[in-house]
């Protein structure tokens, strides 16, 4: 595990880019890589944990051989219900205790370089900002932005179809682009509001203005592309955008 050795976070804000680069490595291991995530959980090989390194790499690996060891280790034997369950309930899972794990690395991190009460809480309120990879994982963060999206342009009384107007579609997949007439201002704001609170299927982060943004035609969850490695250029000859997780449940026998 050597994603680890260069880790050493010491103010409130360290801890927290080491908290998002694990969070985001377990995040691809669930969604983008959950094919070979699956491959590597082989149930006849012995206690198996997933970690993720400040890298925004995962790995999984056996647990560590010193006792006890330097940082908290992850939920031990995930390999063992892989094949017991469904994989929704069995990633669901996974999840859970990875949102576990990342929480008591950071607190670890806390406590070794004494954080006080104030620093603490400051912390946790930056990672309570994120929608943990449960959410993520099950499509619970999707959702809740969506309801969080709708009862704010209700109560704003904001019509969406004027902010299509600052988008250009081709089948579900649409992508961003970035208003440079000043008379254009006024819709490149409207769909900041519309697509703000959207989160990517991929990393769990919010959209961002003048961001390559894309749609699954399968699951209907959006994506950054450069998360998933599409570029504007490329997205232009797609008729009908599969994400990776899309695919690959297409392509298993």
């Amino acid at each position: 595990m050597d994603g680890d050795q260069q880790s050493n976070p010491r103010t409130v804000e360290e801890v927290f880019r080491d908290f998002k680069g694990r969070r985001a490595g377990i995040i691809k291991a669930l969604t983008i890589n959950v094919e070979e995530f699956h491959r590597q959980c082989d149930p006849e090989k012995e206690n198996l944990c997933l970690y993720g390194f400040p890298t925004e790499q995962w790995e999984v690996n056996l647990p560590a051989e010193e006792v006890p060891p330097e940082l908290p280790e992850p939920a031990l034997g995930i390999n063992f219900a892989r094949d017991g369950m469904q994989d929704k309930d069995w990633l669901s899972l996974v999840a859970v205790h990875s949102d576990a794990w990342l929480l008591a690395v950071a607190f670890y991190f806390g406590a070794r370089f004494g954080f006080d009460k104030a620093d603490r809480k400051r912390l946790f309120n930056m990672i309570n900002d994120l929608p943990t990879i449960y959410e993520v994982v099950t499509g619970m963060a999707k959702k809740q932005a969506k309801e969080k999206s709708s009862a704010s342009n209700h109560s704003g009384n904001k019509s969406k179809s004027n902010s299509k107007q600052g988008s250009v579609s081709q089948g579900k997949y649409t992508k961003t682009l970035q208003l440079r007439d000043e008379d254009d201002d006024g819709l490149e704001e409207e769909e900041d509001e519309e697509h703000g609170d959207t989160l990517c299927g991929a990393c769990g982060e919010n959209y961002a203005s003048n961001e390559f943004w894309i749609c699954c035609d399968l699951c209907e969850k959006w994506f950054h592309g450069k998360c998933v490695k599409i570029t504007p250029a490329r997205a232009e000859h797609i008729k009908q955008y599969k994400c990776p997780s899309c695919s690959n449940k297409r392509a298993r026998p």
